[in-house]
Parts: structure tokens; sequence; C-alpha cells
């Protein structure tokens, strides 16, 4: 293993490269265990080279918390345009949503945790845009006349704590996840059902 000295400043993508390991590591380790010297020890850079690219280890964290509402909102979008009817998309928003917050625990908790930190006005509105995806689609299904009228943002967050209750019943060991899909698939049924005009 080269000396500090030794070890290269530059790296290909460099950005890209920490932002996976500080994933990687948070999945395995926590946000706790979380250093930019380490980071750069295991990609191989000088420990100086992160501060490129995140002054601090905060705006690593702040980086990692944007890039997942940016994934999830991607993920979110191509389930959401490929659904046919008002039905599916609410179904595909969920599976969407529950799968990501399922396979992304630790990363989904500082996304979340990251938008309450004062300051951080573009998490928050990387937050609202994905978050504001599943109001959109309740609004669609008001306009159809597939959900009674009301507040479709009230009626979102109502939706949405449902599936994140699910996600957190699984990411808790309560419930084993393969049975992820099945709750999922009941709590849009009985959604759909108990929400029509």
């Amino acid at each position: 293993m080269p000396t500090t000295s030794e070890r290269p400043y530059h790296h290909g993508n460099l950005r890209t490269a920490l932002l996976d390991a500080a994933e990687r590591g948070l999945r395995e380790h926590g946000v706790d265990q979380l250093a930019l010297r380490d980071l750069a020890r295991e990609i191989g850079v000088s420990h100086a080279a992160p501060r490129r690219h995140f002054a601090d280890r905060q705006a690593l964290l702040d980086a990692l918390a944007e890039t997942g509402f940016a994934r999830l909102d991607a993920a979110l979008r191509a389930a959401l345009d490929s659904a046919d009817d008002f039905p599916d998309r609410v179904r595909a928003a969920a599976v969407v949503y529950t799968r990501f917050a399922t396979e992304n625990a630790a990363l989904l908790e500082l996304m979340y945790t990251s938008k309450h930190r004062p300051g951080a006005t573009r998490i928050t509105e990387a937050a609202e845009t994905t978050l504001g995806l599943l109001v959109e689609v309740i609004a669609q299904g008001q306009a159809e006349g597939a959900l009674q009228a009301g507040d479709p943002e009230q009626v979102g967050i109502v939706l949405f704590a449902t599936l994140q209750g699910i996600a957190s019943i699984v990411n808790g060991n309560i419930v084993p996840p393969e049975l992820l899909d099945g709750l999922v698939s009941t709590a849009v049924q009985q959604f759909l059902r108990g929400a029509r005009p």
C-alpha cells in the first residue's frame, strides 16, 4: 500500500468514486463511521484529494443524500411513465418506493434526516420534487374521478406513511423481506378501494 505522499491526487472520476465508497460505508458501518480520510484511502487517493469535491464530511453526506433523492426520483419517474392508468401508476410508485426504501435503508435514513438540517436547501428541494410525484399521482386520480376530492397532499402523506411503515417493519426485521411485495399489493388495493368516491 503506498504511503499518503505516494498516493495519486487525481482520479478518473473522484466525486463519483467517493460517493460510491461512502454509500458502501454507510450501508456496512453506518453514518458515524464515514470519514473523508478513510474513503480516500479506500479508493487509493491522497487524503487531501476529496477536498476538491467536498469541503468537509457534511458536504459529502449532503451530496450523498441529494444523490439518493435523484436516484429515487429517476426510478419513480420511470415507473410512472411505464404505467398505463391511474391504479397502475399507484402500484408502480408503491413498488419502486418500498423496494428503494428496503434496499437502501441507511441511505434513505440519511436522506430524510439531512433534509431537516438547517441550510440543506438543495436536499429539501430534491426531496420535495421527488415526494411531489406522489402528490401528482393523487391529483391525477382525483381529476379522473378514481379518488374522492380533497387535499392531494394530505392523501399523498397517508399513502406515503403506509408505504414507509411497510418498509420500516421490513427493515426492522419485524416481518421477513419476502412479504414486502404482498404487503405493498394489499396496501395499494386497500388504498384504492378506500379512497374511491
